[in-house]
């Protein structure tokens, strides 16, 4: 009775819960393009705070639950879903679907603390602290360069890639998926102005060219 009181209550406050960017959601389906540059957000994803020694036994034992650390700076682990970002020699971020959430019957945090056991290191559930942006398309790149100071040429920035940095001023961590496909981590509290600095930069390729 109280299991099923409980999952009520769950199930109840994802029906009212909110994204960062859910006030967007309409300008950035009117401001996409399709395959030219299109932005969603990608909400409510698991995101882990890891703090571990790659090279100890625990930081074997986590990198078994996730699938792999990433071995040096801006490289992604992880493996079946799970992404596995390089913030610090020691400290990652670690990315998974919505339903890996302990709270929504997943295991990952408590399988990651498991993995930890009382050896050095920290797992904290960070999943309210940001949300995603997904950029894709043939002028996602050019979009970016806008307002991003880094070298984002596909012979430098490849895909597996991730690193902070900042896009039209803010801080965030931009990971390239694909050939012309990235994600951006800002904090939540940044969401809705990079948004639509994100859409303001974008507009310019729903215009017809001028030949």
């Amino acid at each position: 009775m109280a299991e099923t009181a409980a999952l009520d209550g769950i199930n109840g406050l994802q029906d009212i819960r909110r994204s960062p960017a859910s006030h967007l959601a309409t300008a950035m389906e009117a401001g996409s393009v399709e395959g030219t540059a299109i932005l969603e957000e990608s909400p409510f994803q698991t995101m882990v705070g890891l703090r571990v020694d790659p090279h100890s036994e625990e930081g074997a034992r986590v990198a078994d639950v996730v699938g792999g650390l990433p071995a040096r700076c801006s490289e992604v682990g992880g493996a079946d879903g799970v992404s596995v970002l390089w913030l610090g020699p020691c400290e990652f971020l670690v990315v998974a679907p919505e339903e890996a959430h302990d709270s929504l019957g997943g295991t990952l945090i408590g399988s990651l603390a498991a993995a930890l056991g009382g050896d050095p290191g920290q797992v904290v559930d960070l999943s309210a602290n940001r949300t995603i942006f997904e950029l894709s398309g043939t002028r996602a790149r050019a979009v970016l360069e806008k307002g991003c100071s880094l070298d984002l040429h596909p012979r430098i920035f490849l895909p597996g890639t991730a690193v902070n940095t900042e896009v039209g001023n803010i801080p965030l961590i931009l990971e390239k998926t694909g050939e012309e496909s990235f994600r951006l981590f800002p904090r939540a509290s940044f969401a809705g102005f990079l948004g639509r600095w994100l859409l303001d930069a974008m507009r310019e390729y729903a215009s017809p060219e001028v030949p």
